[in-house]
């Protein structure tokens, strides 16, 4: 019975980096938005942030400390939510920004 749990635990975490190595393959094969994209025009979507002339910005503000980057926050790219299937500058900034708390 001890043999079993032990298949049992190992299979389970090669299934567990199998999937967390395929997430990352992914994302890395998504191509990037472009600020040309009808929803990246909406939103005011700028791949460098400090060209952002926008009301709504604040010094400091960029992809990467958004709620919404789905990276880590030393990554030159990720997905985001707002832009499903693409990835964003983590330089960026859009106006649907939410600081991570």
């Amino acid at each position: 019975m001890t043999m079993q749990r032990r298949v049992f635990m190992m299979n389970v975490a090669a299934t567990s980096c199998a999937m967390a190595l395929a997430s990352v393959a992914k994302a890395a094969g998504m191509p990037m938005v472009a600020e040309t994209d009808p929803m990246a025009v909406n939103l005011n979507y700028k791949a460098d942030a400090t060209q952002v002339k926008h009301a709504k910005y604040k010094e400091g503000q960029q992809c990467s400390n958004c709620v919404l980057y789905q990276g880590k926050a030393t990554d030159a790219a990720a997905a985001c939510g707002i832009f499903p299937g693409k990835q964003v500058a983590g330089k960026g900034w859009c106006t649907a920004y939410a600081k991570k708390a």
